[in-house]
């Protein structure tokens, strides 16, 4: 009959095993312990950690779905009238956050957890057009960058075009756009409204 005493790991083996895991398991929680010691607790006031910024980018790239980043803009060199109209959506929709410039230094933008990406840096340069055309479309969990769905593809690849002209936006450019900025983001009317019917101050 055949020994199969082989075919079994060896008890020096197994231990191998144990203590490789449990060595893996004691590295996680030991990061985990120093991000939440480094994190200053819940506050969106704080800038994000180093290893966090590294875990978000690693695991958002994991996230895009295989071809999103490759995507090509099927819309390249916007006409006049095209870049006219990208950068009033812009301007309406998300300098809330990102600033007519595009640099984030908003009252949003800096109060938020993390707080939005200077447009022009290196960080968004290196993205693939398709990537950003994903993220516009799609968002991003667990940030304040919401999906924008609604928008039609063409709008949205228009939005990426404009992005990609950020760099080279004009004072000019930057005044006109202070027309289409939302004139606040608190309903205080409403709000006036509401704690009138309910006998508030």
């Amino acid at each position: 009959m055949a020994n199969n005493n082989n075919s079994r790991p060896r008890p020096s083996r197994r231990l191998a095993w144990i203590a490789l895991a449990a060595a893996v398991v004691a590295g996680i929680l030991a990061s985990l312990a120093l991000w939440a010691r480094g994190a200053r607790g819940f506050s969106a006031r704080a800038q994000p950690t180093g290893m966090e910024t590294w875990m978000a980018h690693m695991m958002r790239a994991m996230a895009m779905p295989a071809g999103a980043s490759a995507r090509r803009d099927p819309y390249p060199g916007l006409t006049a009238a095209q870049m006219r109209f990208a950068t009033e959506h812009f301007a309406a929709h998300c300098a809330v956050c990102h600033n007519n410039n595009g640099d984030g230094k908003t009252m949003l933008g800096e109060n938020m957890y993390p707080h939005p990406p200077d447009l022009r840096g290196p960080g968004t340069r290196r993205k693939s057009d398709g990537a950003l055309y994903y993220i516009i479309r799609n968002g991003i969990r667990m940030s304040g960058m919401p999906a924008w769905g609604d928008d039609t593809p063409k709008e949205t690849w228009e939005l990426v075009d404009f992005i990609r002209h950020l760099p080279r936006l004009t004072p000019a450019e930057i005044a006109r756009m202070r027309k289409y900025n939302p004139k606040t983001i608190f309903p205080e009317p409403l709000m006036d409204a509401t704690m009138s019917k309910m006998g508030g101050e």
